[in-house]
């Protein structure tokens, strides 16, 4: 953590809240933001746009895990979650949910910089991940859009494959529009007279 990040701090223990402030005061001149307790969570990270989220939850109920969870799937930060207890369940829910870093029993100050930087690095890692899943997606959908678009063309037209693509690309460089565009007009214009 070479430069200087915002952190909001969410604990309802003034005695644990100081010890991750005094361990991430030591690792680095970062701008730290202190929250008592979980209520209206979502609007202060929405008030004060933190870099990574450090949630300190004690012995935390499961209505308490939850209600983390349901954030962490909102806010899209990293999110380091201090617990004393825990078991595999609660595990297997806070990874599913974006947690980036989950740390049983371990709240100590000397910690605090490489569970910071782990948790960080994970969730860009995911982030990546998830974005290249995405534009994947993307990409194979299109290619379906393509694909059924150019079966109409080959039905209509009598042509076959290459040159029912051949004329979608041609229509599209004509049109300067994307093939994919053209294609989800095709499938709207053969729906539409169907």
């Amino acid at each position: 953590m070479a430069s200087s990040i915002k952190i909001l701090i969410v604990d309802a223990n003034p005695v644990r809240a100081a010890i991750i402030q005094e361990g991430l005061r030591e690792a680095g001149p970062h701008e730290i933001v202190l929250l008592a307790g979980t209520n209206g969570l979502v609007a202060a990270i929405e008030r004060h746009d933190p870099d990574v989220v450090v949630i300190d939850l004690e012995n935390p109920s499961r209505d308490a895990l939850a209600d983390m969870f349901l954030v962490s799937r909102h806010v899209k930060r990293p999110i380091t979650m201090f617990v004393d207890q825990s078991d595999e369940a609660s595990i297997e829910e806070a990874v599913e949910a974006g947690v980036s870093a989950y740390i049983v029993d371990g709240l100590k100050k000397e910690r605090l910089k490489p569970i910071l930087q782990t948790c960080i690095s994970r969730f860009n890692a995911f982030s990546r991940l998830q974005q290249e899943l995405d534009e994947a997606r993307s990409q194979l959908d299109d290619r379906k859009t393509i694909d059924r678009a150019k079966g109409i063309v080959m039905r209509l037209k009598s042509l076959t494959e290459e040159e029912a693509y051949a004329l979608l690309r041609k229509t599209a460089m004509n049109e300067k529009r994307k093939l994919v565009d053209i294609a989800r007009s095709i499938i709207t214009a053969a729906e539409v007279l169907k």
